[in-house]
């Protein structure tokens, strides 16, 4: 037993919480060095040893690092919400994709919609904040926090989604099947649809009907049952099983989300599903998350990896982290960290064969070969 003394008072500690303080006290703070930071890699890398929410993205980017580098080879899920193309993301979410880092995506509707808008030659402009939205809507300008878009541009894009349908089989999709079909009509190498339907990468938006494709399909929908014909429709339980069927049928799989919404909660329901087929794959192995919602008010977006583990969505023995950071900062950070250091090039893109809605295997396919 050592014993100190501070300002008179003298404080005993035992031998046992003596080594357990050392152990606490064992890894400092490391300062960021910009000296010696010569590319994202290694600022993110800085950031790890560093603390508060530098430190976060840092252990992000490690986890994705770990998913990578797993020669079980998991299937990784992206899962993206938030105006992440009016955040200027389209291309790092694209590349995600055509640098073989993400094998599938769960995204909202608004995200690959702007997508498409922006494949059609259309554009997102710098706006303000504060301005008077009242004269935007006179002049058919639709506001995104402080970034503006052109309504007649997004009429014309509804109007595009409705004649594309048109030319569809009037029977049920999954919005996996629907928007690969989508992005094979698209010719924009930077499109996130795009880019996955070029190389098989499974696409879901289980809640499409509440974004702008949406109202494209609606217009459709009007369109055929004005003139007494049949129609094809979303099925969302499609979607379930569909996304249910690559969880089960994967050795791994790891997610990450950013931001969270109905993406986050698709991706682990996928794993709570897959008792329909009397599997149990005790969760993700890997996951992280991008947010800046709290855990606090006990909505989705901000709960804890830790909690989904009390539902079996997360592995006890996950790898996991989160940063609460604004994606448009940290998702950049995290995927040009990975990127730089080329931990795609020995991975090979997964193959899903389909037949209708039954995913009858996942192969191991040919390398990434990715055109920036």
């Amino acid at each position: 037993m050592k014993m100190e003394e501070k300002f008179g008072l003298k404080v005993e500690l035992s031998e046992s919480q003596r080594k357990r303080k050392a152990e606490l006290l064992s890894t400092p703070v490391e300062a960021v060095d910009l000296t010696k930071v010569h590319g994202i890699s290694e600022l993110v890398k800085a950031y790890g040893e560093s603390s508060i929410q530098a430190r976060n993205i840092g252990m992000c980017a490690e986890v994705y690092e770990n998913m990578l580098l797993d020669k079980v080879r998991p299937t990784i899920l992206l899962g993206v919400a938030g105006p992440l193309i009016a955040g200027g993301l389209r291309k790092v979410l694209r590349d995600m994709i055509e640098f073989g880092i993400v094998d599938a995506v769960v995204s909202t509707g608004a995200i690959l919609y702007q997508d498409l808008y922006q494949a059609r030659g259309y554009k997102h402009y710098k706006g303000n904040p504060e301005a008077d939205d009242a004269e935007l809507r006179d002049l058919l300008i639709d506001r995104i926090y402080d970034t503006y878009v052109d309504e007649e541009k997004f009429w014309e894009c509804d109007t595009f989604i409705a004649k594309f349908a048109e030319k569809l089989e009037p029977r049920p999709y999954s919005s996996r099947e629907f928007l690969y079909l989508l992005g094979k009509e698209l010719k924009d190498e930077n499109s996130i649809l795009h880019t996955a339907a070029k190389h098989d990468i499974p696409v879901f938006s289980p809640a499409l009907n509440d974004s702008s494709i949406g109202i494209g399909l609606t217009q459709y929908y009007h369109w055929r049952k004005m003139n007494g014909k049949k129609h094809m429709i979303i099925d969302t339980i499609r979607d379930n099983y569909e996304l249910t069927q690559i969880v089960v049928k994967s050795k791994k799989t790891a997610a990450i989300y950013i931001a969270g919404g109905v993406p986050k909660n698709f991706i682990n329901d996928a794993v709570v599903m897959a008792y329909i087929f009397n599997i149990d794959t005790g969760g993700h192995t890997y996951a992280f998350q991008l947010t800046t919602d709290a855990p606090h008010w006990g909505g989705l977006s901000g709960s804890t990896l830790k909690e989904a583990t009390s539902w079996g969505k997360i592995s006890k023995k996950a790898t996991k982290a989160t940063a609460y950071v604004e994606p448009t900062v940290s998702l950049p950070l995290v995927v040009g960290s990975v990127l730089q250091v080329e931990y795609w090039k020995d991975r090979k893109r997964l193959v899903f064969n389909w037949d209708d809605d039954m995913l009858k295997s996942i192969e191991i396919g040919g390398p990434v070969n990715p055109k920036g």
